[in-house]
């Protein structure tokens, strides 16, 4: 499965997860560290959905949460 939405075209990005170390300054410490960061992938809420058409047809789609919720699809029942 690719993990791309249909009508939003949302997909996986890359990143990185930061991870710190050490004691704040506000608590005495010399201040947080950058220890190592973590390559990782941010990945989109992807949903198998039947959606209906503008010609009417009813058709299944990969669509994102986003788009569900912001009413971009007309679920088909």
């Amino acid at each position: 499965m690719s993990r791309v939405c249909a009508i939003t075209g949302k997909r996986p990005v890359k990143g990185r997860k930061i991870i710190h170390k050490g004691q704040s300054k506000k608590s005495g410490g010399i201040g947080l560290q950058l220890v190592k960061q973590n390559k990782r992938t941010f990945k989109p809420n992807v949903q198998r959905v039947r959606v209906r058409t503008a010609s009417g047809a009813v058709k299944r789609l990969w669509v994102c949460a986003k788009a569900i919720k912001a009413g971009l699809v007309e679920k088909a029942s």
